[in-house]
């Protein structure tokens, strides 16, 4: 997919040349195309800072193609090519998978910060295809491979430059290639950090360690992480290092969403009518909807966001009832959120192996049915590359006003999940759906306390982020009830699972 050019504003030429001249500091003139090896130095940061739909993501994809165009090479969580001293490389990471998965749709080569820290281990046969894929290498012979099956890898590989993803149009997953993962031991050079606003201060000194030159791309008016003081991590640099995006390029010009979004920056604003605001918006335009009851079909795939956790549990379980879930198991389409790898330093070499392909904490899943061993489940890991994993598992479904969860099945240890029908809002940062409902009782509610995050209202930061997550329709829920399902859960709606192929010798754990 190739993005659609963009006449830049005035504030994203500024930002483009400013981001340009720290890079030619450094070594990468983007205007001349002239690379110099990367030499040590002290760290550069600096941040491009904008709210929803002002250019942020469609300046860092034009980065990009300005750098690949220079000859440096973008550096994935995927597949590393043959280290040359002269060569000069790009990360591209998100905080999470799909925040990353929504950069990729938009052509721009993302992974996970996670991901970036580990290497893979690929089969030799098969990194003979990564190499031929990367223009480094003959077009391979593999007995296992039709040339038909190449030609699908090499043609998926021009549209969109994941060794991976060409890998699976070849009919090959992740554990056909990948035999193991190594910490990565080298620094890296130039890391463009997309969702900068969830970065935690742990997390912006790992990356500046391993990124001599870090591009932050944030919005301000998100929520902090957690324990921060209501600070983002691009609020401490110095003024020089902040660029700030203003003008709204994302989306028509005339889009309800973004008006509700940023009419929230009004100081004198208040809950009662902003929640006008969005009734009028729903009268002038189908994409605002005021709706009486949550949808139980959307919450299958599109969290409804809230900003209490009794509010999200009370509404799982009517989601769970309605769909005719029984209490002692999952059924087949159920949404998961992983909520952490539970397992031993022992088993550190499993933990890097799940981690490295999208289960995180905060990984959106989708539950396919019970795995052929007690206590694993076969899952889809939503924005992940190879989505379809088997995994012992650990399910905890909360219920209202008990304090243990019920536990349907469980391994002695694995990866945990919660549900996922509804999620709070501060999780729901880095994400975007189609269709999103906010439940606009829970910000009442904290409209109501009184509270404020770093001088602004929380109500205000709650509501920005929860109606910038919508893509295209924001659904505005205002009553405790939930509409009956029309359609029957399943997984219908995802992608078939690549069948696995085993070189020779190898056993199938298919």
């Amino acid at each position: 997919m190739t993005l659609p050019a963009l006449q830049l504003s005035d504030d994203q030429a500024d930002a483009h040349d400013r981001v340009a001249e720290v890079l030619r500091s450094t070594g990468v003139d983007i205007d001349e195309g002239h690379l110099t090896p990367m030499s040590e130095g002290k760290t550069r940061v600096m941040a491009v800072i904008g709210k929803a739909g002002s250019g942020k993501t469609l300046l860092l994809a034009q980065l990009y193609e300005a750098l690949e165009e220079a000859g440096v090479e973008v550096v994935s969580g995927d597949w590393e090519g043959k280290r040359r001293k002269d060569r000069r490389t790009l990360a591209i990471l998100a905080p999470t998978n799909k925040a990353a998965s929504v950069l990729r749709n938009r052509g721009v080569p993302a992974t996970t910060i996670h991901r970036i820290l580990y290497t893979p281990v690929y089969h030799p046969e098969y990194e003979k295809i990564a190499e031929w894929l990367a223009g480094n290498g003959p077009r391979p012979e593999i007995e296992e491979l039709t040339d038909a099956a190449l030609d699908r890898a090499w043609a998926f590989y021009q549209n969109q430059k994941s060794i991976p993803g060409a890998l699976a149009a070849a009919g090959l997953r992740g554990s056909d290639f990948i035999t193991g993962w190594k910490r990565r031991d080298d620094p890296l050079d130039i890391g463009f950090i997309d969702e900068s606003s969830m970065l935690d201060e742990k997390q912006f000194e790992d990356l500046r360690e391993i990124f001599p030159t870090l591009i932050l791309f944030g919005d301000p008016a998100q929520l902090a992480p957690v324990g921060q003081s209501g600070q983002m991590v691009f609020e401490r640099l110095a003024k020089p290092q902040v660029c700030t995006l203003s003008r709204i390029h994302r989306q028509d010009d005339d889009n309800p969403i973004l008006d509700l979004a940023h009419a929230l920056a009004d100081e004198g604003l208040t809950f009662d009518r902003f929640e006008r605001m969005v009734e009028d918006a729903a009268r002038r335009d189908p994409r605002v909807v005021i709706a009486p009851r949550v949808d139980a079909d959307l919450m299958a795939r599109s969290p409804v966001l809230v900003w209490r956790n009794k509010t999200r549990i009370r509404l799982i379980h009517a989601f769970r009832a309605a769909q005719g879930a029984p209490g002692d198991r999952l059924i087949p389409g159920e949404p998961l959120i992983c909520d952490g790898i539970e397992l031993p330093l022992k088993h550190r070499k499993k933990r890097i192996d799940l981690e490295a392909r999208g289960l995180i904490k905060g990984a959106q899943v989708v539950f396919r049915g019970e795995g052929k061993r007690a206590g694993f489940s076969r899952v889809h890991v939503v924005g992940a590359e190879d989505p379809d994993i088997s995994v012992a598992s650990i399910i905890k479904i909360e219920m209202p006003d008990e304090e243990e969860p019920f536990i349907p099945f469980a391994a002695n240890m694995g990866a945990a999940f919660l549900h996922g029908a509804a999620v709070t809002i501060h999780k729901a940062q880095g994400s975007q759906w189609k269709d999103v409902q906010v439940f606009a009782p829970d910000l009442y509610a904290a409209a109501q306390m009184g509270r404020s995050e770093a001088g602004i209202p929380l109500w205000k930061r709650l509501a920005y982020v929860a109606i910038t997550r919508a893509e295209e329709r924001l659904l505005w829920c205002t009553r405790y009830a939930l509409a009956r399902p029309q359609v029957v859960l399943g997984v219908e709606d995802l992608p078939k699972p690549v069948a696995r192929l085993t070189l020779e010798g190898e056993e199938s754990d298919a």
